[in-house]
């Protein structure tokens, strides 16, 4: 996707407010053993051959991984019915071909030095580029996008997210295992992923889209990224949709979880987008900085929901629990508006495995037990209509 920026441009001020579109990625497993299956060309091909599947799956550099897309929808709403159907046809075709889908952060025990890189030329120039990083980079996630019409307003609304990311992070946190023992950290993919990916993470503030495009234009006249997909900010404008797209949330185990996260998430953008009109960039109140922010994330990463956020503009910590109340406060308005509701669990996946591991589970039992629950909660509407 080259970087052609005056298109980019027009694609955001012919952008329509508030779609939305969801990516969500799973692993690629063997049901018996729950090793990773390098088998996306595979599963890719098959859905090349299934009307529904053939626009929806898409690769993520791994060939352990198989993304599925909504594709845009006018509402959230619709956007979930339409990534509900896609995820019950998708679990279908896997489990014909002998295999199972796990929707973690990371998985539990593989290791990264077994992973293949998905043999295109597009991988394979990121391969050569990244070396390690590319290699290491066994993660899942999910991703939100949602319409925003405007390029400068698109930029102050990737501004104004900054700072709600590391809560997102931390309600989404479901990434504790890794290399058969706890990380010790509720969302060790983010240190896997998000720490050392080039032009990844919170980026600074770029205020408006002339000084984003003479940043980006310059990245591109040296040769550090030929195409908008290298670009893998936690929060970006994505040039070929014209959306706002958050990118840094966990995988989701359950169904509905990720749905709910989503939701937030789309929930958010729109809050922001709002604010600006009404109060001008930054909704009226200074932006915080980097360093605020990067401490936040840092406990986001380590303690997620069981942690502390610090509120930088009054200077007091709040439990994590009590900065998801006043996030819901704050986007109420657009959940309003845009008809999002937003059904949280009272633990999250990170939570929940560290409980296990507490009352003296296995990890391989506690992925096992992930995996059909998500094989059941991803599946489950589609079982209902029928």
């Amino acid at each position: 996707m080259a970087l052609d920026l005056d298109r980019a441009r027009e694609m955001f001020e012919s952008s329509t407010d508030f779609t939305v579109g969801l990516e969500e990625e799973f692993a690629i497993l063997d049901p018996a053993t729950l090793e990773l299956e390098h088998r996306f060309e595979d599963v890719y091909a098959a859905c090349q051959k299934d009307a529904l599947l053939a626009d929806s799956a898409a690769g993520e550099l791994i060939a352990s991984e198989i993304e599925i897309r909504s594709g845009r929808a006018e509402t959230f709403a619709d956007a979930a019915a339409l990534q509900r159907e896609r995820r019950g046809r998708l679990f279908e075709l896997v489990e014909g071909m002998g295999l199972g889908l796990g929707a973690m952060g990371t998985h539990p025990w593989a290791s990264y030095l077994d992973q293949r890189i998905i043999d295109t030329p597009h991988y394979n120039r990121l391969r050569h580029e990244l070396g390690w990083v590319a290699q290491r980079n066994n993660t899942w996630s999910l991703h939100v996008h949602m319409g925003v019409r405007g390029a400068d307003r698109a930029i102050a609304v990737c501004d104004r997210m900054r700072e709600r990311l590391p809560l997102l992070l931390a309600v989404s946190a479901n990434s504790p295992l890794l290399d058969r023992r706890d990380s010790g950290l509720h969302t060790v993919r983010t240190e896997i992923f998000t720490r050392t990916f080039p032009r990844c993470g919170v980026p600074s503030p770029f205020v408006d889209w002339t000084s984003y495009a003479d940043f980006v234009a310059t990245l591109e006249r040296t040769g550090s990224a030929v195409e908008s997909t290298q670009l893998w900010w936690s929060v970006r404008p994505h040039h070929a949709f014209g959306t706002v797209e958050v990118r840094i949330c966990d995988a989701q185990t359950r169904g509905e979880e990720s749905f709910a996260l989503a939701g937030l998430i789309a929930a958010s953008i729109a809050q922001a987008a709002i604010e600006h009109d009404e109060g001008g960039y930054g909704g009226g109140e200074r932006l915080l900085a980097d360093r605020e922010i990067e401490e936040n994330l840092w406990r986001a990463i380590r303690y997620g929901m069981d942690g502390r956020q610090i509120d930088f503009r009054r200077g007091v910590e709040l439990e994590a629990p009590a900065a998801l109340e006043a996030l819901l406060a704050w986007n109420e308005p657009a959940r309003s508006q845009l008809g999002i509701e937003v059904d949280l669990p009272g633990r999250n996946g990170a939570q929940r495995a560290r409980e296990a591991l507490d009352a003296g589970v296995a990890i391989e039992d506690i992925y096992r037990g992930a995996v059909a629950e998500t094989k059941r909660t991803y599946t489950a509407d589609v079982g209902a209509r029928r």
